[in-house]
């Protein structure tokens, strides 16, 4: 007989890389851990994991088994949430959130679900990496901006305004564009290879920018926008108090930026977990 919370154990293993990042993030000992793990292949009969120094590799069954396990898990989850009262939330939800907008302005709505879950374990990841919330085992993200392309279901909960900035001493040394065009003889701070897109009139107009200055974090991009170092394309959350100060003014202002959004990303599956669904009324609540 397989036990389900076998199973579990050995996604969060899988999902983490190793026994002991898996024993922190479900609580338990690493003893317990092994041993739950050590008695799902011997009732499977088969090696999931091979031990490493760096921690535990799946093997080629492991593979196969983790896709149908996560599979169980998920399907488990959301059979026990239908039966729970309509008000209770249990378990544990993982979300990973952009550092540059999640410690401030997200972080106070996770806490207010926590204070309304008393039973719900929340527990929040804070990077402005990409993350493959499917391999690495997280319920659902926040991303903010612009969407690309994906197998993950969306839902946009608010939007997201931003503009063209530079510091003075900038555009006292080299000019402000004008138009799109003559964006590409200017500096950009980026944050890697990327289109920005600005309204015109009717119509939308894509500039691949170029520049040396490039960072995974817009508070970074902002900060390097400050030192003169070139023109940024920043949310207005992490710009209003720079221009308001005047470390930082608005550039090209005839040509918005298109307007982003605040989304929350869940794994694909026709019914999103109750979790997920009550994370997401409460951004909406929150940002919409």
């Amino acid at each position: 007989m397989l036990d389900l919370e076998d199973i579990q154990t050995f996604v969060e293993v899988a999902d983490a890389g190793g026994v002991s990042p898996a024993a922190r993030r479900l609580g338990l000992s690493k003893s317990i851990v092994s041993r739950r793990l050590f008695r799902l292949e011997s009732e499977l009969g088969i090696q999931l994991l091979a031990r490493t120094t760096r921690g535990a590799a799946l093997t080629e069954s492991g593979v196969a088994f983790r896709e149908h396990a996560a599979r169980i898990c998920a399907e488990f989850e959301i059979a026990r949430e239908t039966i729970l009262p309509a008000g209770d939330l249990r378990g544990r939800l993982r979300i990973a959130a952009p550092l540059s907008f999640g410690p401030t302005h997200l972080a106070p709505v996770l806490a207010e679900l926590a204070k309304r879950h008393p039973l719900l374990g929340v527990h929040t990841s804070y990077s402005d990496r990409f993350i493959d919330i499917i391999a690495e085992g997280f319920d659902a993200a926040v991303r903010i901006g612009y969407l690309a392309d994906s197998n993950l279901i969306a839902r946009r909960v608010g939007p997201v305004f931003g503009k063209l900035v530079a510091s003075p001493d900038y555009i006292r040394a080299n000019g402000a564009p004008e138009t799109p065009d003559e964006l590409l003889s200017y500096e950009a701070l980026m944050l890697g290879t990327e289109t920005w897109h600005f309204v015109d009139g009717g119509k939308t107009i894509g500039v691949n920018p170029r520049g040396r200055f490039k960072a995974d974090n817009g508070t970074a991009l902002a900060a390097a926008a400050v030192a003169g170092l070139g023109i940024a394309h920043l949310p207005d959350f992490l710009t209003d108090h720079y221009v308001a100060s005047g470390a930082l003014v608005p550039v090209m202002t005839r040509f918005p930026l298109t307007e982003g959004g605040i989304f929350v990303v869940r794994p694909p599956g026709a019914h999103p977990a109750r979790k997920v669904r009550v994370l997401t009324e409460l951004l909406v609540e929150h940002f919409g």
